[in-house]
């Protein structure tokens, strides 16, 4: 499977961000990009990893076991709607289906990967304020035209936004993904933006900071 170059921006930007915590919730693992990611920079975290595509997790379980971090990460093959552990989390990440009402693919196994058939963003809110710590962070990324209503909706299960990181391909292009982190306490957003890539096709001094502890070659 294929991983995007936005989805490892996010996971770089939620292991600089999150402050270290021990428990974890991956929702929607796919290949584990995340929790492999978050696992690196955090010696302390213990990652739930959760996906229903069975082929997808078990690409993340054999990409988990590969990882110095195995004993760390855990990979549900079950729907996040009937995963209950018992114990709240830290931090939870999620890169969630989200081409809502865009063209649909033949192949059902992309369809819920990308679009929202599985799981819908109103359930993604209610879980992620079900499972959250009273001090734990909610990060997601999104179409950016899905930021301002995801945010309403959040607001509505006691979920604010603390940080919003939009996302630019370059200069050039409007921003096309929205990087959210959401918590119980309200405060005032921090608003910044990242650009992928330069006027000469060079990823920007911001793009490599995040990413250089991941990338082999920046």
């Amino acid at each position: 499977m294929k991983v995007c170059t936005d989805a490892c921006l996010f996971g770089a930007l939620v292991a600089n961000y999150q402050p270290s915590t021990a428990n974890w919730l991956d929702i929607g693992t796919g290949t584990g990009l995340l929790s492999l990611m978050v696992a690196q920079k955090d010696p302390l975290a213990k990652i739930d990893a959760v996906e229903i595509d069975e082929a997808a997790a078990q690409q993340a379980k054999d990409n988990f076991t590969s990882s110095q971090w195995a004993e760390r990460l855990h990979v549900f093959n079950t729907d996040i709607l009937s995963f209950k552990t018992g114990k709240k989390y830290g931090g939870i990440i999620s890169n969630p289906p989200f081409f809502e009402d865009d063209l649909r693919s033949p192949d059902q196994t992309k369809n819920n990967a990308k679009h929202n058939d599985s799981l819908i963003l109103s359930e993604l809110l209610k879980i992620a304020e079900e499972q959250l710590t009273e001090d734990g962070t909610f990060a997601v990324l999104l179409p950016y035209h899905r930021v301002n209503y995801f945010t309403a909706e959040a607001a509505k299960f006691n979920l604010h936004l603390n940080r919003q990181i939009l996302v630019r391909q370059t200069t050039g292009h409007d921003h096309f993904r929205g990087i959210l982190f959401f918590s119980r306490i309200k405060s005032e957003p921090e608003n910044t933006e990242i650009i992928i890539k330069d006027q000469e096709g060079k990823y920007t001094a911001e793009f490599t900071t995040a990413l250089k502890d991941y990338y082999l070659y920046l």
